[in-house]
């Protein structure tokens, strides 16, 4: 706006043809101060004001004719007004100045933060001659910043403000408790001072992230505390935005992982110890880590699991049940006795049962599952043994069924045997008819 400004300007600033008429240009430039939304004004090289648009007597609550042919210097303190002969005096020499910082007081009282942003005003053959300037309300911007640094003075993690070449703007408490540095120490000083080379440039393309796509996650920085200690941290920063919205930093948010770290390290020295086998994947069954139980079941080398699909070792009908237990442990936190059939190197069918939890990242999204794997050949084998014994003792029962069958059946012809014979006794015991 201030170099369509600056043109109208240039095209007439003086009466045309000693007729006292302003030329089309004024005309225009006139109508473009007057209808701008921002507070606009054009002074001398002196700093004299010789227009004002009705944004800038809103601005300071001043009338126009206790603005026009005012020196700033009744607006502004007696330091901001060498500030602003030292922006004229940019304008002069390089045609525009930006974002210059002026504070001054309205006609109640207060002291109103604006940005000055001023282009070269021209006479017709193009000697400077004044500034155009434009004034932006920091007000709400301030207290926008403010808060901001509010939040990032009494956050509880570390959280550091830092330019695009990685120099410290500022930090908090948890900055200087984290390393053990003085602030004095921290800020004004660039990253590479607490992190090594490789990790500089790393941080460097985690800033280009920042630029590209206004965030970066989960970068890896290990600054070296005041006391040599190198503390594993990871980064999540976002953009820091002028008030045109340009990327022009980084706030950046740093995690202390030596806690997390140690539970990793616990948890893969209980992976790597246990007598079970036991797995890492992530969500699309890759595996990502293996004990040595699960190659001594599998009989496969380090290499040849690790960052290998499952669906290598199983059936595909497998694989889809393997997916749909991991969909199980994203919804449910953990899935039990899932049935997989894994083909060991020597080609052979392995029985077994997975129990499955979750695998989460810092954050306690699931990223994965770490499964235990039970070994089912000699549970199977009780199995069979068992069916088999039970087949055998049926047989002997039918057997002794028979057997059972074919003793009754000799009592029940001896008991008829005794009776008969019984009855034989008494009927040669019985007197006889007519026999004395």
């Amino acid at each position: 706006m201030a170099r369509r400004l600056e043109l109208g300007m240039r095209r007439g600033v003086v009466e045309a043809a000693g007729r006292g008429v302003k030329s089309r240009g004024s005309l225009d430039a006139d109508i473009i101060i007057a209808n701008a939304p921002d507070p606009v004004f054009v002074s001398d090289l002196e700093g004299k004001i010789l227009r004002a648009n009705d944004a800038v007597s809103q601005l300071l609550g001043f009338r126009q004719d206790e603005v026009l042919e005012q020196s700033l210097s009744r607006f502004i303190s007696p330091e901001e007004t060498r500030e602003f002969t030292a922006a004229l005096r940019e304008v002069v020499e390089r045609g525009v100045t930006r974002n210059a910082r002026l504070n001054p007081r309205s006609a109640s009282g207060e002291v109103i933060p604006t940005t000055l942003n001023a282009s070269a005003l021209r006479d017709p053959d193009g000697k400077v001659i004044g500034g155009i300037g434009i004034l932006r309300d920091m007000r709400e911007l301030d207290k926008a910043r403010a808060y901001a640094e509010s939040l990032i003075k009494n956050a509880p993690d570390p959280v550091f403000v830092s330019d695009l070449e990685g120099k410290i703007l500022q930090a908090n408490d948890a900055v200087s408790a984290l390393l053990g540095f003085r602030p004095d120490e921290v800020l004004e000083q660039s990253l590479s001072r607490f992190i090594s080379p490789e990790e500089t440039r790393e941080f460097t393309a985690a800033l280009r992230e920042v630029v590209a796509r206004g965030v970066t996650r989960n970068a890896r920085l290990n600054p070296r505390s005041a006391s040599g200690e190198v503390i594993p941290t990871t980064l999540n920063a976002s953009a820091l935005r002028n008030p045109d919205g340009k990327v022009i930093g980084a706030i950046g948010i740093l995690r202390d992982m030596r806690e997390l770290d140690k539970a990793r390290a616990y948890a893969e020295s209980l992976i790597k110890n246990a007598p079970d086998p036991v797995f890492v994947s992530d969500l699309e069954g890759k595996i990502l880590q293996a004990n040595d139980a699960v190659f001594a079941l599998l009989g496969f080398r380090p290499d040849e699991l690790i960052e290998q699909s499952l669906s290598r070792i199983i059936s595909p009908e497998e694989t889809r049940a393997f997916l749909a237990a991991l969909r199980e442990v994203v919804e449910r936190g953990v899935t039990r006795n899932a049935r997989l059939n894994p083909r060991s190197a020597s080609g052979e069918v392995i029985p077994t049962t997975l129990n499955a939890s979750a695998l989460r990242d810092p954050d306690g999204k699931v990223i994965g599952a770490i499964g235990i794997l039970r070994d089912m050949r000699e549970y199977e084998q009780v199995v069979r043994d068992l069916e088999q014994s039970k087949s055998e003792l049926q047989e002997k029962i039918l057997d002794l069924e028979k057997f059972e069958e074919v003793v009754v059946g000799r009592e029940l012809k001896m008991i008829a045997l005794e009776k008969e014979l019984e009855s034989l006794r008494k009927e040669l015991g019985r007197p006889r008819a007519g026999r004395v």
